[in-house]
């Protein structure tokens, strides 16, 4: 999933914490638990405040 989420960061040249400041986190530790598998499956409502933040449909974190 991360990777995904990465690649998104990179083509929007955000970083993590600024991610993490859009998708409303008081801090740092939700994207990082995502980033370093700490949180292998994320809730939709994480997925869905991520995914709001970055401007992207859901759809974009499917396995395909």
């Amino acid at each position: 999933m991360w990777n995904k989420i990465q690649q998104i960061l990179d083509d929007k040249k955000i970083s993590a914490n600024q991610l993490s400041n859009l998708a409303g986190f008081k801090n740092n530790s939700t994207i990082y638990a995502i980033k370093n598998e700490q949180i292998k499956n994320p809730s939709f409502e994480l997925m869905e405040r991520i995914a709001d933040a970055l401007d992207v449909s859901l759809d974009e974190f499917r396995d395909k």
